[in-house]
């Protein structure tokens, strides 16, 4: 028996998947949920094979939920993006149900999903390259899991970034938090008037300077309000020196 979970915060959207299952006997719907925290806590406690889950919903979004999982199921992201943005989907080989669901595209992507499961194929979704290709907006949260907790940082709330081996050191007033992303993408991301790229391993919110000084031939050190420290290159200076006229 395979095992699915419906997030959505639409309650007629998850009918109608239900309503397409019933002729699916070898599929069981174990737990329907309203927004992504329960999802996340439904998908912990039931291990599911297959999540039918939407992306745009309140409190997290379908890839911030992801992105907290330790273990990811199949996945089928159920959107009302439109046909456009959906081609960051079939470039990342990821399969989705453009609502209102049709019942032919269902069944199309159970078959594609039931072939990877039976294949034994791992799924793995990149969930950031995913959101970074549908969205050119700036970055307004960052959503990270610290223990069996999930907190949602406001952009605004980053003092500055270090990069950290695979992960990134968030630093906010409330402390450090660790994120897997790269430094790039936040550099990409994040307002470059008020976060500036100033070396390979950190990106500072510019109000927080506090002062520069010369540090090596070619290089600075900066310390920041809260009194820490961060190196500065001769690039990042240059960079610097466009955003805040030095």
């Amino acid at each position: 028996m395979i095992k699915t979970i419906l997030i959505d915060d639409e309650p007629l959207a998850r009918s109608m998947v239900l309503e397409y299952l019933q002729d699916h006997a070898d599929i069981q719907v174990v737990a329907e949920c309203n927004d992504g925290f329960e999802g996340v806590k439904a998908i912990q406690q039931h291990q599911p094979d297959l999540v039918f889950l939407d992306i745009q919903m309140p409190k997290l979004t379908g890839f911030e939920m992801l992105e907290l999982l330790d273990k990811q199921p199949h996945i089928i992201f159920t959107t009302a993006f439109d046909e456009f943005a959906l081609k960051a989907f079939e470039k990342n080989a990821i399969d989705y149900l453009l609502k209102p669901i049709r019942p032919d595209r269902f069944e199309q992507a159970i078959e594609k999903f039931k072939t990877a499961f039976q294949s034994k194929e791992a799924p793995k979704i990149d969930t950031q390259k995913l959101q970074e290709s549908m969205e050119e907006e700036s970055l307004e949260r960052i959503v990270v899991k610290t223990g069996n907790q999930i907190k949602i940082i406001p952009v605004q709330q980053i003092l500055f970034l270090e990069a950290y081996d695979d992960y990134v050191k968030i630093h906010t007033p409330d402390g450090m938090f660790l994120k897997n992303k790269t430094m790039s993408s936040f550099e990409e991301q994040l307002d470059p008037k008020q976060y500036v790229r100033v070396h390979r391993s950190f990106i500072v919110k510019v109000d927080q300077l506090q002062k520069i000084e010369p540090m090596e031939k070619d290089s600075y050190i900066a310390t920041l309000l809260t009194g820490e420290k961060v190196n500065i290159s001769k690039s990042g200076y240059a960079r610097l020196k466009q955003v805040i006229g030095l």
